[in-house]
């Protein structure tokens, strides 16, 4: 069983900056896609960003509106994730989830806890 714990959210002045992390527990994940995603009050899930494996090894992918402030790294001898949230908007606010995709007969995946971000005036 992987359990999947999210951590360093919270209130952050405006303009300031996040790092959250994922970091999988109860087996090693290799070769698995790792995706982060958020969800603003009243609005849908959406993706953020993510690293997917293939014969080449890993590559990784943003969503439009977070390539300039958004930066997602991966630790897979850490079996983490990280994403790091630059210039943080007043007043926005939205939950972060990781996931992680195993590919196999059939599909798996793994979800975090969620974990708020919040930007202050």
């Amino acid at each position: 069983q992987v359990q999947m714990v999210e951590s360093g959210g919270g209130v952050v002045q405006a303009g300031g900056s996040l790092r959250l992390s994922c970091v999988a527990s109860g087996r090693t994940l290799v070769n698995v896609d790792m995706v982060w995603y958020r969800q603003a009050p009243g609005k849908e899930r959406e993706f953020v960003a993510m690293t997917r494996w293939d014969w080449r090894g890993y590559t990784s992918d943003y969503d439009d509106f977070a390539k300039d402030r958004f930066t997602f790294s991966r630790d897979n001898a850490g079996n983490a994730t990280y994403l790091e949230i630059n210039s943080l908007r007043p007043g926005g606010t939205a939950i972060y989830y990781c996931n992680v995709h195993v590919p196999g007969p059939v599909p798996v995946e793994y979800w975090g806890q969620g974990n708020q971000v919040t930007g202050s005036s």
